[in-house]
């Protein structure tokens, strides 16, 4: 009787009965980061645009005073043409 449940014991190790390891957190961010990025389309709501209208983006960083100092920030104006 000993050695059948020590026989099921080890057979249980070895076909993965056991939980595995965490994995490393760098291994999780990087599937993260691999991920494709999502598409989206935006529709103008307030005017009528002809078929060829494209939207039109400035980015620029700007410093904006904090409590815990000046930071750099994005910042982005769009518009339609």
């Amino acid at each position: 009787m000993p050695k059948t449940v020590l026989l099921l014991a080890a057979l249980a190790f070895v076909f993965g009965a056991v939980p595995p390891a965490a994995a490393d957190p760098a291994d999780y961010r990087q599937e993260l980061s691999a991920q494709a990025r999502p598409q989206i389309t935006i529709y103008p709501r307030h005017r009528k645009l002809g078929p060829n209208a494209k939207r039109h983006c400035r980015a620029w960083l700007a410093q904006e005073y904090r409590v815990s100092g000046t930071v750099i920030v994005p910042r982005q104006q769009c518009w339609w043409q």
